[in-house]
This record gives structure tokens, C-alpha cells and sequence, in this order.
């Protein structure tokens, strides 16, 4: 840990990467260079970004892949539209609310679902991106998966980071084929340095590449998904996820959700990722004091995020899941008037502690409180091409190397586990809980910011922002645009600002920053504190008058990349 907070500090010194045309942010350098090549070859953003995710797929096989899922949000500078993609995993059709209830009726202990096929959902990314490709693509499909394949068949040198992960995971040893791909013959986990090559996935890619998506989601490729998802959990229950699963999953696109913030309109993705309304949320009862006048990372900023996330957490909580299954108050929940009127709850010298649900317009009638146990993982991603086009995307497996199910080269997601594991309280059915076909709620925030133009519904886009980390995922979005549009830092040092926050438990604070230091202050206005290592994983592009700038969390391994001009 003492090394990220090395790289943190040296990366609140630097400044932000620059380009005059284009620009990609992304969580590994393979996977930057491979959405630069493409964007230099004439590619549009979202051609980029297709050729990011797959090349994710194969260097950080931990945090996404094809056998995940992801939320999209799209710009397209000449319509001046912002649509929003859902490939968000999908339950089984056989899925029933007590999934992740022991024989006892006691819920399992997340490490206890992890596992096992019963925490597979229906991979959405593929079908995401083919749908977002068909309107806003400008080359071929089989285009884009030319850099992935080279890399996964010519190898790539496994990162310290990397083999770290491998050597600390108890469950990925005990899958075959996980072994035989991550650990040498000797059960040593892959040292840094060694090249790894995916030959599997290789031979996938190329068959999507020339079949399209179908190629996946019918025929061998599904019926080795479904085969490897029926391994049982620990109580002898087989996965459940089914062939017909696969065919029938469709991606959706949806509308983006939006608010103002101190003259900035901010868009996200609507349910059933909780992320647009939880970081709308956390900004609009921000908006009542003068944070820009608070001092970044002092007791007092922190008080006032934390007491602002204990109430969108609450609220994000209790209201939050697929918007076909229970009607969610979006609207409502980042109402200006609601959000105003409920920061009054917000004290400058004490915390709330535990926050309760509010009741914004719209709220259905009765709702049970929500069990959810979230894992961290994920990446995130942003381009921006030479026609002012964006990509905002966050795609995961859930969490670190999803259920550790190896199916040809990639990874199962367990997504299922972002469920409520207890699906009613008091006889009253959580928002969350498991459902057939249901899409789980994620706290991923995909974000575009814009300054606002009299009259227009979106003015000049200012800001292409996301970040990885699980459930904190909300803070780490909400903590980067305070500091951009607040504080007035620069991208890269607001990314790499401390960490801090609550989900409507303790005050985070990142271990080893300077945030720690405020933890007395913080006890004596009754926060209960925890110092925990955030790493996040942030990536952000910040559109200005003479170019772009890029900004990469330093606590992974990101980096952005963009051309200086035409001739480059």
C-alpha cells in the first residue's frame, strides 16, 4: 500500500496527460494503446472503446470482460445526444428469491455465493456494445478486435499488481481451468514478469469478430457458459443459468438521467445502475453550502460528503433496483426540492450516524429494507474522438475475478451477488431481491458533464468522468466532480485526491492519505470512522478550449493516451 500512496502523492504534482484531438483514459496501458490505435486508423469513440473493453478483457481479466456486463453512456457532438446503454447481467429464468438463502433460511456470507454457479448472470457487455456499434460505429466490427487478439495470442508481461491479486485470491486455485491459466505448474501463482497468453480467448474474439455477437450468445461458446455455471455452491445447489438464458438477452437502451448542479448539467445512467441517481443525489444536497469556499479535503469538506452520502446511500438503498421489476421514484429521488428539504438533515457540526430512507415524489407504498452485499471490483474507461464524440463506460465482472469460473479464456461474472441475499423484511419484498430475468442494482456511474447554454437541454460537453471500486464507486465519482467543478483542480489531481466518504455506515478515510489525519476531528462530531485502503480506479477527460485533458487513477495501473495533433 505504502507504493500506491506513492504513486498518489506523485500524481497530485503532475499534470494531466494532454491532446488536441483525441484522447482515451483507461484502467492499463495495453488497453489505452489498443483504443488509441484505433481512433488514429479513423475510428469513432465508441470503436475505441470496443477495442478497450476487449483488450481489458485479456490484461486485467479481474475487473471486466465478455463474461460481465457494463453501462454505456454515449455522446454525439452533431445531434448534441446523450444515449445511455444497459448490458447489465440478467438472472436466469429458473432464478427464485431465496438464491442465496441457506438450508437454514439464514442468508450465506458473501464468500459463500462468490463461488458457485448460482452467482452467474447472463453476460451483457457483448450485446451492449454490438447495439451501441450498429449506431455509432464508423469501422468494420471485426475491426476492432484485431489489437485484443494480437494481445492475447502474442502474450502480455503479468504486472506486479496483477500477480498480487492472483496470489491473494483463496478461491481461484480451486477452479481447473483458473489454475492452469493463472498459477504455473507448480501451484505458484504467475510471478510479475511472466508472459501470459490466452490463446482460448483468442480464438473467441476471432469468432465474434467475424459471427458478431451470436457467435457468443448461440451455438458451443453458450452451451460451455450454461455447462460450466450449473457448478454447485457449497450446499451441493447447482447454477442454474440455462442456454435459452443466453439467446434471449437483449441490451437496452435507455434514457440518460440528468440534473443541475451550480449551473452544470450532469447526466448518468438511470436504474438499474443506482450510480446517476446516487451521485445527483450527493450533489444536489451539496448544493445548499458553500463547498467551493470549504477548503478540499479539510474536516469540514469531509463531514459535509459523508453526511451527503449517508443520505443518497439510504435512499439508493431502500428504492433502487431493475426499473421492470419495481417502479423506482428516479424523478424523485434527485428532485431539486426533495433534495434541498432533505440536506436540512445535514448538520455543520455533528453527524446524523445512520441515515433512514427519505420519501421522495413518486415513492411506491411499502418496500423491505434492502441485505445487499456488494464485492469491489470493475474498471472504467473514456474516449473522447477528433469529432467531439464520448464514451463514458464502466464494465465489470463483478467482483475480483468474478466467480472464478474459466469458460474458453474469460471469466464468469458472479453479478447475481449484487442482489439483495434476503428478499423481503417484515413481509415487505426488497427493491433488490432476486427475481427471473431480473437486472441486479450496481452502483456503477458512468458521468458527461456539461456547462450549461440558455435554452439548450445540454451545452458544450465539459467532462467524461467514471470510476471503478464496487459500491464506493458513488463517493469516488461524487469526490472527483466536487473537486473538478468546486475546487477547481485539475483532472488528474482530482482523481487522485484522497478517498474518503460514507455508505451509510462509518466515514472512510483512505489509509496513509492525507484524510486520515482528520480522524479525531471527525470522532468529535460523532462520525464513526474507518481508515480502509480505497483504491478506486477513476478514470476522467476534461474537454477545454486549447484540447483535452486526461486524467488516470494512480492507485491502479491507468493511463491516458491521446494525439497531440493530425500529424502525429
Amino acid at each position: 500500500m505504502q507504493a500506491i500512496l506513492r504513486v498518489v502523492l506523485l500524481a497530485l504534482l503532475l499534470p494531466a496527460a494532454q491532446a488536441a484531438e483525441h484522447m482515451v483514459a483507461a484502467a492499463n496501458p495495453h488497453a489505452a494503446r489498443a483504443g488509441l490505435q484505433i481512433l488514429r486508423a479513423g475510428g469513432s469513440a465508441l470503436d475505441a472503446a470496443i477495442a478497450v473493453q476487449l483488450a481489458l478483457n485479456v490484461v486485467e481479466p479481474q475487473s471486466s470482460g465478455i463474461g460481465g456486463g457494463a453501462f454505456l453512456l454515449h455522446w454525439e457532438e452533431a445531434s448534441k445526444r446523450i444515449s445511455a446503454y444497459d448490458g447489465r447481467e440478467t438472472a436466469p429464468a429458473a432464478a427464485r428469491p431465496d438464491r442465496f438463502l441457506r438450508p437454514d433460511g439464514a442468508a450465506m456470507s458473501i464468500g459463500e455465493a462468490v463461488g458457485s454457479g448460482r452467482s452467474v448472470g447472463v453476460p451483457g457487455v457483448l450485446r451492449m456494445l454490438e447495439l451501441a456499434h450498429r449506431r455509432h460505429g464508423r469501422l468494420p466490427w471485426r475491426e476492432l478486435f484485431a489489437p485484443a487478439i494480437r494481445l492475447a495470442e502474442e502474450g502480455f508481461v503479468v504486472s506486479p499488481r496483477l500477480h498480487r491479486l492472483i496470489a491473494a485470491d483463496p478461491l481461484l486455485p480451486r477452479r481447473e481451468a483458473a489454475r492452469a491459466l493463472f498459477f504455473l505448474p507448480d501451484g505458484r501463482p504467475l510471478p510479475a514478469g511472466h508472459r501470459l497468453r490466452n490463446p482460448a480467448l483468442a480464438a473467441v474474439f476471432r469468432r465474434v469478430a467475424e459471427g458478431g455477437a451470436d457467435a457468443f450468445y448461440q451455438g458451443e461458446i453458450a452451451r460451455d457458459i450454461a455447462a460450466a455455471a450449473a457448478a454447485p455452491d457449497r450446499y451441493g445447489r447447482a447454477g442454474d443459468l440455462a442456454v435459452e438464458d443466453l439467446g434471449a438477452y437483449r441490451a437496452i437502451e435507455r434514457d440518460a438521467l440528468c440534473g443541475a448542479y451550480r449551473g452544470y448539467r450532469i447526466c448518468g445512467m438511470p436504474p438499474p445502475s443506482s450510480g446517476g441517481i446516487a451521485v445527483l443525489s450527493i450533489l444536489g444536497l451539496l448544493e445548499r453550502f458553500p463547498l467551493p469556499r470549504v477548503r478540499g479535503g479539510s474536516a469540514e469538506a469531509i463531514h459535509l460528503f459523508a453526511e451527503a452520502g449517508r443520505l443518497a446511500y439510504a435512499d439508493r438503498d431502500y428504492y433502487v433496483g431493475d426499473p421492470a421489476f419495481v417502479q423506482v421514484p428516479a424523478a424523485g429521488l434527485v428532485d431539486r426540492d426533495y433534495l434541498r428539504g432533505r440536506s436540512t438533515l445535514i448538520h455543520p457540526e455533528r453527524s446524523m450516524g445512520h441515515a433512514s430512507p427519505g420519501k421522495p415524489p413518486g415513492a411506491p407504498a411499502a418496500l423491505g429494507a434492502d441485505a445487499t452485499v456488494e464485492a469491489a471490483g470493475t474498471s472504467h474507461l473514456c474516449v473522447i474522438d477528433a469529432q467531439g464524440n464520448a464514451v463514458t463506460m464502466t464494465t465489470t465482472v463483478e467482483s475480483a475475478f468474478g466467480s472464478r469460473i474459466l469458460v474458453h479464456g474469460f471469466l464468469l461474472n458472479n453479478q447475481l451477488t449484487d442482489f439483495s441475499f434476503v428478499p423481503e423484511h417484515d413481509g415487505k419484498p426488497a427493491a433488490n431481491r432476486v427475481e427471473p430475468g431480473k437486472r441486479p442494482r450496481s452502483a456503477m456511474a458512468p458521468t458527461l458533464v456539461f456547462e450549461r447554454e440558455p435554452g439548450a437541454r445540454a451545452g458544450r460537453l465539459l467532462l467524461a468522468a467514471g470510476s471503478a471500486g464496487g459500491p464506493a464507486i458513488i463517493n469516488y465519482v461524487a469526490k472527483l466532480l466536487v473537486g473538478v467543478l468546486d475546487w477547481k483542480l485539475g483532472v488528474q489531481a482530482a482523481i487522485a485526491a484522497p478517498n474518503m466518504g460514507s455508505r451509510n455506515g462509518d466515514t472512510e478515510l483512505e489509509r496513509g492519505s492525507s484524510a486520515q489525519a482528520f480522524e479525531p476531528a471527525l470522532r468529535a462530531l460523532g462520525h464513526p470512522v474507518a481508515v480502509l485502503d480505497m483504491v478506486s480506479g477513476s478514470q476522467a477527460i476534461l474537454v477545454t478550449p486549447g484540447g483535452l485533458r486526461g486524467g488516470a487513477d494512480p492507485r491502479r495501473e491507468g493511463v491516458a493516451l491521446g494525439n497531440r495533433g493530425r500529424d502525429h
